[in-house]
């Protein structure tokens, strides 16, 4: 049975082309660490990865290579931003859709009485930008927003957030997880002092990659999470503070980075506009086709604007895991059911404690592929019995 890869919420698959061939090729025939040694393939690994931060530069708008962090993922981003700027006392603004990524350090900061209020978004999952001035204290320190929601799509109007802050004098913390090679994202534009993302996404490289810019001031105001070696001022005992090495302790993933050279390179090539648009014509005819689907719900905006390739629905007479399993089983349709890590987004989209079968679109699908899905949705949505099709 052919199977139809609609999880690309979660990771994408395929990868981008030359993403394989460049992690076996380092893996093959470099193999050098980087920042530690003095031989050609070393020089070799210290290149790749420098290019790598240019590239991310150029993709993000961003001007500063050095200040281009690479981590494993968007997650461990989050976490140096957070736990390395937020004080006792600090007070943060977040909306009402974030993932647990951004939640669960909040939350684990609660002890060190660091606080933070949700600004509301409708019932689409679009934020409500018109009462964060009301919710803005004397103490608050930084609006932390996800660009989009990784369960409804909804593209959150973050150029409108980024001039609030700047108006407020507050640091502009952004989690780019769901658009970041999606759609352009310019750091300039956001006003942001800090974009964080995963290389695994819609950026098309491997797992175990992601990364931070920031600004020089947030830097020298942000703690580093981690200390150890970094080839650098070795010397000392202590960690250095220029950047990147003062985020970067312990040997990268370099394979990885390998990787996501390749996978930054082929959306550069491709140009991630075109990208957006063969993307989103994919989502236009899939949302189409959904609504004339009955028994379902779609979740969130209900056309492509404001919205990325992340469409969830809810099964009205069946339980949203089984339709999931089914749609792999009988279907060979691939998606992923449950709250995805984003328990506040369900609660606000009125989701909760259910969840939603969340399709994730690649524009590497075709329109067959979308056809073929919608037909095993119509087929999954009218049968019934819990006992299969």
């Amino acid at each position: 049975m052919k199977q139809i890869y609609m999880d690309n919420g979660a990771t994408s698959f395929p990868k981008a082309p030359g993403v394989i061939e460049s992690m076996t090729y380092y893996l093959q025939s470099v193999g050098a660490s980087v920042n530690r040694s003095a031989y050609t393939s070393a020089y070799a690994s210290e290149n790749i990865v420098y290019e790598t931060r240019e590239l991310l530069c150029q993709i993000f708008d961003f001007d500063n290579p050095e200040n281009m962090v690479l981590t494993k993922n968007v997650t461990e981003s989050l976490n140096v931003l957070i736990k390395g700027l937020l004080k006792p006392g600090d007070h943060v603004l977040v909306s009402s859709m974030e993932h647990n990524a951004v939640m669960r350090p909040l939350n684990g900061l609660n002890n060190h009485k660091i606080t933070y209020t949700k600004v509301p978004c409708d019932s689409h999952g679009g934020l409500l930008v018109d009462t964060i001035d009301s919710l803005i204290q004397k103490n608050t320190k930084a609006i932390i927003m996800t660009h989009a929601s990784n369960v409804s799509g909804t593209i959150l109007p973050l150029e409108k957030v980024g001039r609030i802050c700047q108006e407020n004098e507050l640091l502009f913390i952004i989690d780019a997880a769901q658009t970041a090679g999606f759609m352009p994202v310019s750091f300039k534009k956001l006003h942001a002092d800090a974009i964080a993302f995963t290389g695994h996404k819609s950026l098309l490289g491997p797992q175990g990659t992601g990364g931070f810019m920031i600004t020089t001031p947030l830097a020298e105001m942000t703690s580093s999470l981690m200390e150890g070696g970094t080839g650098s001022l070795s010397y000392e005992e202590i960690q250095p503070r220029y950047m990147p090495d003062k985020f970067e302790a312990g040997t990268p993933n370099i394979p990885g980075i390998y990787g996501l050279h390749a996978a930054l390179s082929y959306l550069i090539k491709e140009d991630i506009k075109t990208i957006y648009e063969k993307e989103m014509a994919l989502t236009s005819a899939f949302i189409m086709g959904l609504m004339n689907i009955s028994k379902i719900a779609v979740i969130g905006i209900p056309e492509t604007k404001d919205r990325t390739g992340v469409i969830s629905i809810d099964f009205r007479n069946r339980d949203n895991g089984e339709a999931a399993h089914l749609l792999a089983k009988n279907f060979g349709i691939l998606t992923r059911s449950g709250l995805h890590c984003a328990p506040s987004a369900h609660q606000t989209l009125g989701t909760y404690p259910h969840g939603t079968v969340r399709f994730g679109l690649s524009h590497f699908m075709t329109k067959h592929d979308i056809h073929d899905a919608l037909y095993a949705i119509h087929h999954i949505s009218t049968s019934g019995g819990s006992n299969g099709i």
